[in-house]
C-alpha cells in the first residue's frame, strides 16, 4: 500500500479512530491492531510475503527468549548466528542470489570455462532489507545485554511489522521502539497536528518536487547520448533531488503517522544537502541505517580506534556494504566506494567531525566560505548519484564524461520551468527551516508560526499537490 495513495487515504483514518476510540483503554488491543493492521497494509501488495515477516519474527522472538536464561558465551554466540545466517539468509537469497550467480558465470566466462547456470525469477520482497535490519538489532542487543528479551509476542510482532515504517524506514533500533510498545498511549493534541503537518510536508516532497523530477531523470537518463552536457548535468541534478525527496518524504509520512498513534521515530534526514563536507551529509543523510552501520558493523570492527590503515579498511568496509545494502548492482557498490574516497580525507585528517551544528545557525544567509563548502559538497553528492541511477557501471562513466566533453557551457534541452521554480521554493523553505525538525514544524521562533501565514501556507501546499503533483510512482527505496 503506498503512502500517497487513495487506499492509504482510507486505510489510516479506520485504523486511527479503532485505536482511539475502540481499543484506547487496552495496551494489547492496541498492539494486537497494530499487527493486524501492519500485515494487512503489508499483505496489500503482496500477502505471499507475510511469511517471511512473521518466520523471523519468530525465530528472533524465540531466540531472545533463549538468550535470556543462557549464561554459556558458547551457546549465546550460537542463538546470536542463528538470528544471522537466518535474517541475512533470506536476504541474500531474495536480493542477491541471481547477482552472485551472474558475476560467479561472469567470472568463469573471462577465464575461457562455460558454466550453464539459470538465473531465477525472484520478486524482491518490499521492504526486506528494512524490517531484516531491525529484527537483527534486538537480536544483537539482546546478546550484548544492552536490552531485556521481552515476553510479549504481540508487542514484539508489532515493533517487527510496524506499518508506518515497515517498509522504507526508518530503521528503528529495539532500545528505542519496542519499549514504546509496552507504555500507555494517551493522545497528544499536539504531537498529533505536528504528524499531520509532517505528513503533509512529505506528500508535497513526494508527490510535488520527487515525482516530477522524476519524469525528466529518466527522460535524460534513458537517452543520455543525446543531449549536451548542460542537460545531462540537469538531469544528474532532477535525479538528486527525486532521490531526497522520496526518500525523505516517505521518511516524513511515516514518521508523522507514528505521532498520530502515540509513537517516536527517529529522525532519517537532517537537511542534507546543506552540508559542508562529505561527513557531514551522512550525518544527516539516512540516519537510521549510517547510525546501524556504525553501531553495528564499523565499531565492532575497531572503528577509528586503530592506526590509518584500520581507519582505511573500517571506511571502505562500511561504505561498501552501505552500497551493497542498497542493490544487488555493480553501481551501488561503486557508489559506496566513490563516497569513501570522498570521506577519507576528512577522516585522515581528523576534519571528519568539524561541522557538527546547522549551517549558518542563527543566521538568515550563510556566509561566503559556508557557500563554497556546501556548493562544492552538493556537486560531489551530484555526481555520486550518477552511479546510484545509472544502469550499469559502463552508462554511468559514460555520463559523467559527457557531461564534461560535450557542451556543457549551453542552454539545457531539458529544462522544465514549473519544476524549477518549485524546487527552488522547495530549497528556500528547507533552508528556513533546517534548524527544525522538519519542513513544516512550527516552533515559537518558526518563520510559520503566524496562524493566518500558517493556514495559508497549508491551503498553498494541498493546491501545489492537486495542482502539480507529477504522475505517481512508487517510492524509490521500495526496490531495497
Amino acid at each position: 500500500m503506498l503512502f500517497n495513495s487513495l487506499d492509504f487515504a482510507i486505510f489510516l483514518p479506520i485504523v486511527f479512530l479503532i485505536y482511539w476510540f475502540v481499543v484506547q483503554k487496552n495496551i494489547k488491543a492496541q498492539n494486537f491492531l497494530i499487527v493486524v493492521a501492519s500485515y494487512f497494509f503489508y499483505g496489500w501488495w503482496d500477502w505471499r510475503f507475510l511469511s517471511l515477516i512473521l518466520f523471523s519474527t519468530l525465530i528472533d522472538y524465540a531466540i531472545g527468549r533463549a538468550l535470556l536464561n543462557e549464561d554459556s558465551p558458547k551457546r549465546r554466540k550460537t542463538y546470536l548466528w542463528i538470528s544471522i545466517v537466518v535474517n541475512l539468509g533470506f536476504l541474500g537469497f531474495f536480493k542477491y542470489y541471481n547477482f552472485f550467480l551472474d558475476n560467479f558465470v561472469s567470472a568463469f566466462s573471462f577465464f575461457g570455462m562455460e558454466i550453464n547456470a539459470n538465473s531465477l525469477n525472484i520478486l524482491l520482497p518490499v521492504g526486506i532489507s528494512f524490517y531484516t535490519f531491525q529484527t537483527l538489532s534486538y537480536t544483537i542487543d539482546v546478546y550484548r545485554q544492552k536490552l531485556e528479551p521481552t515476553k510479549d509476542f504481540i508487542a514484539f510482532a508489532a515493533f517487527v511489522s510496524f506499518f508506518p515504517q515497515l517498509v522504507a524506514g526508518p530503521i528503528e533500533r529495539a532500545t528505542h521502539l519496542l519499549p514504546q510498545f509496552y507504555r500507555k498511549r494517551t493522545f497528544n493534541y499536539a504531537k498529533a497536528v505536528d504528524g499531520m503537518r509532517q505528513i503533509l510536508w512529505g506528500l508535497f516532497k513526494k508527490i510535488v518536487i520527487a515525482d516530477n523530477c522524476a519524469e525528466y531523470a529518466n527522460i535524460v537518463f534513458n537517452n543520455s547520448d543525446d543531449y549536451s552536457g548542460s542537460t545531462l548535468f540537469m538531469g544528474a541534478l532532477f535525479f538528486t533531488f527525486q532521490i531526497y525527496c522520496d526518500f525523505s518524504g516517505y521518511s516524513d509520512i511515516a514518521i508523522g503517522t507514528s505521532r498520530l498513534f502515540g509513537f517516536d521515530l527517529m529522525k532519517n534526514f537532517a537537511f542534507p544537502y546543506f552540508s559542508r563536507d562529505i561527513a557531514e551529509f551522512w550525518r544527516r543523510w539516512h540516519i537510521s541505517l549510517s547510525t546501524w552501520f556504525r553501531d553495528y558493523l564499523y565499531i565492532p570492527l575497531g572503528g577509528s580506534r586503530g592506526g590509518s590503515g584500520m581507519k582505511l579498511r573500517n571506511t571502505f568496509i562500511i561504505f561498501l556494504v552501505s552500497g551493497f545494502w542498497h542493490g544487488a548492482n555493480w553501481t551501488f557498490i561503486v557508489w559506496g566506494g566513490l563516497n569513501a574516497l570522498y570521506f577519507l580525507p576528512l577522516l585522515l585528517s581528523g576534519k571528519n567531525r568539524e561541522n557538527l551544528g546547522n549551517v549558518a545557525e542563527g543566521k538568515l544567509l550563510p556566509n561566503l566560505k559556508e557557500v563554497f563548502q556546501m556548493g562544492s559538497t552538493f556537486t560531489l553528492t551530484v555526481l555520486a548519484w550518477i552511479f546510484f541511477r545509472a544502469e550499469n557501471v559502463e552508462h554511468a562513466f559514460g555520463y559523467i564524461r559527457d557531461i564534461f566533453s560535450r557542451a556543457i557551457i549551453s542552454v539545457p534541452e531539458v529544462f522544465p520551468r514549473l519544476v524549477v521554480v518549485l524546487m527552488v521554493l522547495f530549497i528556500i523553505v528547507e533552508w528556513l527551516q533546517r534548524e527544525n525538525e522538519h519542513g513544516l514544524e512550527i516552533t515559537v521562533n518558526s518563520k510559520l508560526s503566524g496562524r493566518p501565514f500558517r493556514w495559508l501556507t497549508y491551503i498553498i501546499i494541498i493546491i501545489a499537490i492537486f495542482a502539480f503533483g507529477g504522475s505517481q510512482q512508487e517510492f524509490i527505496y521500495f526496490q531495497f
